[in-house]
């Protein structure tokens, strides 16, 4: 499943003489035809990235880290049946607050537990996570599913090299021209699937299909020659 996609084209003419555009190329006679396509598109998710912050704070550094091992105990039984696979969770990180006129020195530690979940559990792990003392919903990141991103990538590649002919042709007619060769094509960035971060914010529930799913761009360098 894909979402809609947007196109973007930008063209220039240059009457050239009988040369190559670069290495390996072919020479073109006519009119050059220089042409930038984008096309864009969003793919089908099935889980998220979550990243959930923890922290705790006491007089002390000892009871600090207590308290943070309390509270990390609790939020793994509550969000490990949730994930999907593995957490991640890193060594804690500690410093100092206050002192001073700003009241007595406080001895904060912080830690981040991430991992995946499903659609299914999306709502249930924001649910008992954020009910948890010193958790901090960082964030979800939707991912994209199984082969849709090959998919995606196949289908806005076709429509930009489509949409290329397209405008190549139109421009061939308004100069009365009958003859279109694509002489060069060059696929820049796109790169991967795009993720799309998503805010946490205070409700009752969250629906995880309005989410913002993740998105891809092709975009093709497309030289033609119009004679």
């Amino acid at each position: 499943m894909a979402f809609p996609r947007s196109a973007v084209v930008a063209l220039s003419l240059a009457l050239v003489a009988p040369a190559p555009l670069q290495a390996q190329s072919l020479a073109c006679s006519g009119t050059l035809l220089e042409l930038q396509v984008q096309q864009q598109g969003t793919a089908a998710f099935d889980r998220f990235r979550f990243e959930l912050g923890l922290e705790a704070e006491a007089t002390s550094k000892a009871e600090a880290l207590e308290q943070l091992n309390r509270r990390l105990a609790a939020l793994r039984r509550v969000v490990a049946p949730l994930a999907s696979g593995e957490l991640t969770i890193p060594a804690p990180s500690s410093y100092r607050s206050g002192g001073g006129s700003s009241g007595p020195v406080r001895e904060r530690i912080s830690t981040s537990v991430s991992g995946q979940v499903s659609k299914t559990n999306y709502d249930a792990l924001i649910q008992a996570a954020g009910r948890l003392p010193g958790v901090n919903l960082q964030g979800f990141t939707a991912q994209a599913a199984g082969a849709s991103e090959a998919q995606l990538q196949s289908r806005l590649l076709r429509e930009a090299l489509a949409e290329g002919k397209r405008q190549a042709h139109a421009t061939a007619d308004a100069l009365g021209l009958r003859r279109v060769q694509l002489l060069r094509i060059d696929q820049r960035g796109g790169g991967g699937i795009r993720p799309v971060p998503y805010g946490m914010a205070a409700a009752r529930s969250f629906n995880p299909d309005e989410v913002r799913p993740p998105e891809r761009s092709v975009s093709l360098a497309l030289d033609y020659c119009l004679s």
